[in-house]
């Protein structure tokens, strides 16, 4: 199966996107991502496939656009795509806990921690959400991106935030 990919410049650095040959996109990452995706050479480089998602990128960093409606394909385990399918329920300017997300999907309290994994493998940053994800006090926590990508999203989006902390303090 082709995996077709390009990059997109945006505010928060240049995003690698890959898709499928039907057109779904299959990933977004930004650079120094933990778990991000690298171009492989059996790639094929093409922009066509992503007109739609560039063009409702750069709406989103405008702020004028509160809702992605681009095909999408990530393949994970049944819970991660439980997860991953909560995470595209969380309205833009809101935010909700990892708590929530495992109550929305069904999950024990003692997942928690399962579903945090699950947030943190989501394959598709920005489109899927997972930056809505705070801690359950409010705080800021990890981000695949970054905590400081985090703060500029949700500020974009208007949440309210609590700064994360910073080392030392």
């Amino acid at each position: 199966m082709n995996t077709y990919w390009t990059h997109l410049d945006s505010p928060v650095g240049r995003l690698l996107l890959t898709a499928d040959p039907s057109g779904a996109l299959t990933s977004l990452s930004v650079p120094g991502q933990k778990g991000g995706r690298t171009v492989r050479d059996d790639w094929r480089a093409d922009a066509g496939p992503f007109r739609e998602a560039a063009d409702q990128l750069a709406a989103y960093f405008a702020g004028d656009l509160k809702e992605f409606d681009l095909p999408l394909r990530a393949h994970g385990t049944a819970f991660r795509e439980r997860v991953w399918a909560a995470l595209d329920t969380i309205p833009y300017g809101a935010t909700t806990t990892y708590g929530e997300i495992a109550a929305r999907i069904g999950a024990s309290r003692a997942a928690v921690r399962a579903v945090g994994g699950a947030i943190g493998a989501n394959p598709l940053l920005i489109v899927r959400p997972c930056h809505r994800v705070i801690g359950a006090a409010g705080a800021l926590t990890g981000y695949a991106g970054g905590l400081d990508r985090k703060v500029w999203l949700l500020t974009l989006e208007g949440a309210p935030i609590q700064a994360p902390l910073q080392p030392g303090s």
